[in-house]
């Protein structure tokens, strides 16, 4: 007993181990720390660099150039490229076409898309099947949907005619008059995105806190009321997220119109009814083989586009400082 009592005597007294000493940082530790993050990002900027970066740049230096897409730089020509491409009365047409295609489809489908989001958000059976189905004509292939849109449009034995002909209406060469063309082809961008902006926009509504709603029926709103008072307000910064991504694809439509016809061929029509500002570049790349002016076509389309996405995202900070 008493040698337990001295033991625990000794223990209490016996001085404290010194803590072990720091270990030095080698050079390899630092360079572990400061290296290994950007090591693991750098895929993406190699991957960008390679095929995003290079390919800006090299186009904006064939630009400046006669260069012939298969006998290759034939000398200097400054901004003549562009010079010629704004006097051009086909690219006026293109550019036209292109926002007057935009317009008719993006808009329908971004206010079609918030009124099936907010359908598909209330409570109805088989929602998976529902919210899945819409996704569908986003997946078809764009060839295959634009060659049946193009039979649907048909003249003679087209379903649309067709259709017309129950009230009336004398059967529409839809691929002759650009009316009637730029009505069909945007039929086809709205029956393919209209599903996927819903999603995005179901998304969204599914994050709005549903005290907001109690509120709302507290003080009398009806459910339209509160759609508009309360959804809209909430998702709006969604809601410009899609009308940046629509933008730039609307800006950049290509294989529905390139098909409408079902001829493939890049010129739009026989009276460039249809063509659009990456046919125009098409057209001049890959029939003519003219890579300097289809050079120049590909950075006004990209400074257009980077003026649109200016706008939107400049109404988003807008919008999110608002709040």
């Amino acid at each position: 007993m008493t040698t337990d009592v001295s033991l625990r005597r000794a223990a209490r007294h016996r001085p404290a181990a010194p803590p072990p000493a720091p270990r030095r940082r080698t050079l390899a530790d630092v360079l572990d720390r400061r290296t290994t993050p950007y090591l693991f990002i750098a895929p993406f900027f190699v991957l960008f660099g390679v095929f995003g970066l290079f390919p800006l740049l090299a186009t904006f230096w064939m630009s400046l150039h006669d260069w012939h897409l298969i006998n290759g730089d034939s000398g200097w020509t400054g901004v003549q490229n562009y010079r010629t491409l704004l006097a051009d009365g086909d690219f006026w047409n293109a550019l036209f076409n292109t926002l007057s295609l935009f317009v008719i489809s993006t808009v329908p489908q971004l206010l079609l898309a918030l009124g099936l989001a907010s359908a598909l958000n209330t409570t109805l059976r088989a929602r998976t099947f529902w919210r899945a189905g819409v996704l569908v004509p986003n997946i078809v292939s764009v060839v295959a949907v634009a060659l049946v849109f193009a039979q649907v449009f048909g003249k003679d034995a087209g379903i649309a005619n067709w259709l017309l002909g129950f009230v009336g209406i004398e059967p529409i060469n839809w691929q002759a008059e650009k009316w009637s063309a730029h009505l069909g082809i945007s039929m086809i961008v709205i029956w393919r995105w209209t599903g996927y902006n819903a999603l995005i926009y179901l998304a969204a509504m599914q994050a709005v806190p549903a005290d907001l709603y109690e509120s709302a029926r507290l003080d009398g709103a009806s459910a339209w009321s509160a759609f508009w008072h309360v959804t809209v307000p909430m998702i709006r910064p969604t809601i410009l997220f899609t009308t940046v991504v629509s933008t730039i694809g609307g800006l950049q439509l290509f294989a529905e119109p390139l098909l409408f016809d079902g001829q493939g061929e890049p010129n739009g029509g026989s009276d460039r009814q249809f063509q659009t500002v990456t046919m125009y570049l098409y057209e001049k790349g890959f029939t003519l083989f003219d890579a300097g002016s289809a050079s120049a076509v590909a950075w006004l389309l990209f400074l257009l586009i980077a003026v649109f996405a200016l706008v939107n995202f400049l109404a988003v900070r807008r919008s999110v400082a608002s709040r």
